[in-house]
């Protein structure tokens, strides 16, 4: 039996040498540093599960993870010069060896609400812990609050009317004949040259006394790169482009005003944009995105409103799936969402808002029918998360297929983008020249 001893001795060394190696197997391969108007975003990935714990401490603030069985390894240090120093929310990242695993302490430059989760494997991306840090006072809410205030005390100041001049008479100037207008109506776009075709909407919109909010969202973000081109364009970028050149022609309007749901590159959750298009008492809402499908040979732009009953055909079920997965991509914590929010998005009984939404999108597809092939000649209807508003009339719409080399080329074509937000801005316009915004006398906080 003695002479066992070493040999058992020496299986001992290598069994806990083995241990070691799956203890230290876990490691980070990529970390990525989003930061934004609402929130920062911190994602580690690695290649397999995380095991990690939270905790939040004041004075100063600052955000700590405790992560089991992952080494201090060169990606994890890197963190530290991903900050940077424009981050509204994070000072600094530091990161040290702490007892099986690493320790990551997150100093921040305001009291803040974090929030950490973890994610499985989702297409190119592998096990992630996220951590998300929002501040304690929500900017948005703090905008509106500030700008309700404004309008307080504006309307509390007295107005003195001054002494103005004698007016000259001036003719005046009669409405077009209603067949003017209707053959004005009827006049298609030209094919398009070397640059964008703008056509102007000749109805004019009914004012309501206030200006026309639209909600405009750009697709996709940050750890959500969207559907991929045949020569590597990004759904993300495409749609932030579009959206930021809809954005300035709706501004141009001398009634109308446009919000984006985020102005950069990173992650939104899709229940998130539609928040934010509520706080902001937006009118309309209108995502943006480019569609993708296994055959390149797939071409034409789509126009989507919600559907009550869930999708309406095989390929609505498809795009609404797809669409609805990059919740999974870019990571949302399902534990978190206010359960009256949760209500609000699954509430399908909206029947008016619905109508209301076909209505636009088939003014909307109408225009851009002018200027590039239709995938669908009639508004299709699925269930998207971002159109589950139940008071703001809500669309989709799919510019092209950016899996088809054509289309990649025409989306990233500065001169055809001008196109494709003047024909949105124009079903717009025709949408609200029939049915005239309501006023609204304070913002949906819910």
């Amino acid at each position: 039996m003695l002479k066992l001893k070493p040999y058992l001795f020496g299986i001992a060394l290598l069994l806990l040498g083995l241990c070691h190696a799956v203890q230290a197997a876990n490691s980070v391969n990529a970390v990525r540093v989003w930061p934004a108007q609402d929130y920062t975003r911190i994602t580690l990935e690695a290649n397999s599960a995380f095991s990690y714990k939270m905790s939040y401490m004041q004075n100063p603030d600052r955000v700590v993870l405790d992560i089991d069985n992952i080494e201090l390894n060169q990606a994890v240090k890197s963190l530290a010069d991903k900050v940077l120093a424009s981050d509204p929310y994070i000072k600094q990242i530091r990161s040290a060896n702490f007892q099986q695993g690493i320790r990551l302490v997150v100093d921040l430059k305001v009291a803040a609400k974090p929030n950490a989760f973890t994610l499985t494997p989702t297409g190119a991306y592998k096990y992630r812990l996220v951590l998300d840090v929002y501040p304690a006072l929500d900017p948005l809410m703090a905008m509106v609050a500030e700008r309700d205030v404004s309008k307080t005390q504006a309307a509390a100041t007295p107005v003195v009317p001054a002494e103005l001049p004698p007016v000259a008479s001036v003719e005046p100037v009669l409405a077009e004949p209603a067949s003017v207008v209707a053959a004005a109506l009827s006049e298609t776009l030209p094919a398009a040259t070397e640059g964008p075709v703008l056509k102007t909407w000749p109805v004019e919109i009914k004012k309501t006394g206030r200006q026309i909010v639209v909600a405009i969202d750009a697709g996709h973000g940050g750890e959500d790169p969207g559907a991929l081109g045949a020569s590597g364009s990004r759904e993300k970028d495409i749609t932030l482009m579009v959206a930021k050149k809809l954005k300035q022609q709706i501004d141009a309007e001398p009634n109308m005003h446009a919000v984006l749901t985020r102005d950069g590159d990173y992650f939104i959750p899709l229940h998130g944009r539609v928040v934010k298009a509520r706080s902001m008492q937006a009118d309309l809402f209108v995502s943006i995105h480019a569609d993708a499908f296994t055959k390149q040979s797939a071409r034409g732009s789509s126009v989507f409103a919600l559907s009550e009953r869930g999708a309406t055909s095989a390929s609505a079920r498809y795009l609404a799936k797809k669409e609805n997965e990059s919740d999974l991509i870019g990571g949302v914590s399902l534990n978190d969402k206010d359960p009256i929010l949760a209500r609000t998005l699954l509430d399908l009984s909206q029947t008016a808002t619905i109508n209301d939404s076909l209505k636009l999108g088939k003014a909307v597809l109408g225009e851009i029918g002018e200027i590039n092939t239709l995938h669908a000649r009639r508004v299709e209807q699925a269930s998207f998360a971002v159109l589950k508003s139940p008071d703001i009339p809500s669309i989709l719409i799919e510019t092209a297929f950016i899996s088809n080399p054509e289309e990649e080329r025409r989306l990233n074509d500065e001169a055809y983008q001008e196109q494709l937000c003047a024909s949105i801005l124009n079903g717009i316009k025709k949408y609200f020249s029939t049915n005239p915004a309501l006023a609204k006398s304070k913002v949906a906080y819910d």
